[in-house]
């Protein structure tokens, strides 16, 4: 793994993974977006033919992060699963046992559709809105808050870099603005969408593994 990037927020500091994922290190927390997990599996249900290979190798990188930076919680700013269970969700059930002492808590997103005795079995804490930690609140849709600093997913951001000639290449980001932080989805089965920034915005992109500010 390639080292994270510091960003300070509030006289917090932040690790900025290229794994897509947010290290806070005040609250020893790890921070993620847009999982998507078993969206193969759904897809494969529909008959189309996507590798489980894709869902596997996005547990084995948050097993990995959950190695190196020992979080002792996991924070999922929305849509952890893609929709209604499949047979993929038992990978994920083996997973979570190999964590069991890190605390995960889930903001619902869109997407968050399984019923919650499944997030109750696996020791999985709901937040149907939002959750506030401190002067920070986390989020699925990005929204504005003028008390506290926002940490949100949802729109799957982007930044479409130009190289030489007419050439250009879009990669995804991690997106802060004064007010919020927008995350880059997880999942490797995911799009993103490119981000229009300000001057008082900062963009980090995730590119060849690592996050670069631009």
């Amino acid at each position: 793994m390639t080292p994270p990037v510091k960003v300070e927020l509030r006289a917090n500091v932040f690790w900025l993974s290229p794994e897509k994922a947010v290290f806070w290190e005040d609250q020893n927390a790890l921070i993620i977006s847009d999982l998507h997990f078993a969206k193969t599996g759904h897809f494969r249900k529909s008959g189309i033919a996507v590798p489980q290979s894709v869902y596997k190798k996005d547990l084995q990188r948050l097993f990995h992060l959950v190695q190196f930076f020992k979080p002792m919680q996991l924070l999922i700013v929305g849509d952890m699963f893609h929709s209604e269970e499949n047979k993929e969700m038992d990978l994920f059930k083996r997973w979570r046992g190999d964590i069991a002492t890190t605390a995960v808590k889930l903001i619902k997103g869109n997407h968050d559709i399984l019923n919650n005795r499944w997030y109750d079995d696996l020791q999985i804490e709901l937040y149907p809105d939002e959750l506030q930690i401190n002067e920070f609140i986390f989020t699925h849709h990005p929204v504005e808050n003028n008390n506290a600093y926002v940490f949100s997913g949802h729109i799957h951001p982007g930044v479409r870099i130009n190289g030489s000639g007419k050439q250009s290449l879009r990669f995804p980001c991690f997106y802060f603005t004064p007010t919020q932080a927008i995350l880059p989805a997880f999942g490797g089965f995911t799009g993103f969408v490119a981000v229009d920034p300000s001057k008082d915005d900062k963009v980090f992109a995730i590119v060849n593994n690592t996050v670069l500010a631009l």
